[in-house]
């Protein structure tokens, strides 16, 4: 088994220790985040760090790199109040990939693939068509993290949308049976598959 010190991963070139420790906390999901200006230009930006933060409210987080670099997400977020979180089907993975390209903010990453935006429900914000799973999202508050100058943004969900077959009796979500991908580190798309899933876990008896 290979082992790298905090020193031995210091020195690493840069490029070869973002892959490696964005890499190596395992898959993370798969998401599509949807914005619009005031001015009307839609927005759409790639994620792998969206995470359920609570069920009630149902709230959600992601993370947001230094914004010494106009960030047009969060910007967009601010200023309408709303965003759609839009998972990633197998068939999207290529187009989804080239929404993190740096585009002027008046370019959008919709005009510049074959994703097609959709509004629903009031949300003012663009929502990608035909994603299996799609999130109405409000914006509620951000959280700087010093360590390394990023923010947790913070959304409470306020409409699902999901394909039918997804949804189980018990509410459960199965994400395989939309075609739903994850990512492993930035770049490498992968399409999961269910195992097996268990009851509450007790402690067992003992005798």
């Amino acid at each position: 088994m290979k082992h790298f010190s905090k020193e031995a991963i210091g020195a690493m070139p840069s490029i070869y220790r973002l892959n490696m420790i964005n890499s190596c906390t395992g898959y993370k999901s798969a998401n599509l985040i949807g914005t619009q200006s005031k001015e009307g230009n839609t927005n759409l930006a790639v994620f792998n760090s969206v995470v359920h933060l609570g069920s009630n409210p149902p709230l959600i987080g992601f993370i947001l790199r230094p914004t010494t670099v106009p960030r047009h997400t969060h910007q967009n977020m601010k200023d309408s109040g709303f965003f759609t979180v839009n998972n990633i089907h197998y068939s999207q993975i290529e187009d989804a990939h080239h929404t993190s390209a740096k585009y002027p903010e008046d370019v959008s990453e919709f005009s510049q693939t074959d994703l097609e935006e959709e509004y629903k429900e009031n949300i003012e914000a663009p929502f990608v068509k035909n994603a299996p799973l799609q999130l109405g999202c409000t914006y509620v508050n951000e959280y700087h993290i010093k360590e390394n100058d990023t923010l947790m943004l913070v959304g409470q969900v306020e409409h699902i949308f999901m394909e039918d077959e997804m949804l189980l009796e018990d509410g459960w979500v199965q994400l395989d049976k939309g075609g739903v991908v994850a990512i492993n580190g930035l770049d490498g798309y992968a399409l999961p598959k269910l195992l097996e899933r268990y009851p509450y876990a007790r402690p067992k008896t003992q005798e």
